[in-house]
């Protein structure tokens, strides 16, 4: 008599594969992101622990499809223009990102400095527009950015959303100081929060790059919210009331922006 062959259980080891090597082009490609310099074969392996057959046919099945580009000279990779559409495709379907351009237009010409707007991801802040000052010498920021929200007055901003818990459950014990002035201790996190509420906007001082001054506030229309929009001033050009001026002016127009995107039913 025939055995009964059990299609599941044939299929859960192919299955599972299959999710592997998913998970691992992953990986690889934002094992690519994280660097700013072309990989080879052993760079990949010793970063990521792939096996070097593995690799190879990853390596191969993106450099197909775009999301790689070969330098043959050296046999080295780096990301591929396919990482850059898909990128913009995100922008170019996100609700919130006309609004809040036509926000940071307004503010670099009330305030002649340069205009950011981020979303926090986890414990990092990702820009998603910015309207650079004529002015400025400093290139703060690109779109698709990342920076540790603890070092950003835009990530303390988003931080102080959240309940005491919350933070604490979700920040690393040990904080990156990106300069001298970073905070790196979640007590101190906790007061900067305080005063954040108490103000209305976040601010810090050359904490995330020397020579920088930013203030940043959060657009009110998630809770908590997800969104904000902050302003990057020289040092050496506004004084302590200049940057309170500002950061007033953003709790201002984050908060219109805020009303402006319920009406809209953006959520």
């Amino acid at each position: 008599m025939p055995q009964k062959v059990d299609n599941a259980a044939e299929s859960a080891p192919a299955e599972s594969s299959g999710v592997k090597s998913a998970r691992r082009a992953v990986d690889l490609i934002e094992t690519f992101a994280a660097n700013d310099v072309w990989l080879s074969l052993s760079d990949l392996h010793a970063r990521t622990g792939f096996p070097r057959s593995s690799l190879h046919g990853l390596l191969r099945t993106l450099l197909e499809a775009g999301w790689l580009e070969a330098d043959t000279n050296t046999a080295r990779y780096r990301l591929g223009v396919r990482a850059l559409i898909c990128g913009t495709a995100y922008l170019d379907r996100d609700a919130v990102v006309p609004f809040a351009t036509e926000a940071l237009e307004r503010i670099r010409e009330k305030t002649g400095f340069t205009a950011h707007f981020a979303r926090r991801n986890g414990t990092e802040v990702v820009y998603l527009e910015t309207r650079e000052s004529q002015r400025s010498t400093h290139l703060v920021s690109r779109v698709g950015r990342t920076l540790p929200a603890h070092a950003t007055a835009l990530g303390k901003a988003l931080l102080a959303e959240l309940t005491h818990d919350e933070i604490e459950a979700l920040m690393p014990s040990t904080l990156t100081a990106l300069t001298p002035n970073t905070i790196t201790t979640l007590e101190g996190l906790h007061a900067e929060f305080a005063a954040t509420r108490e103000r209305g906007y976040a601010a810090e001082v050359e904490e995330g790059t020397l020579g920088v001054r930013c203030v940043a506030a959060v657009i009110p229309y998630r809770i908590p919210g997800t969104d904000a929009i902050s302003c990057s001033m020289p040092i050496n050009q506004v004084t302590d009331d200049d940057a309170r001026r500002v950061g007033e002016l953003l709790a201002e127009t984050t908060a219109e922006l805020g009303q402006q995107l319920r009406r809209a039913g953006i959520r």
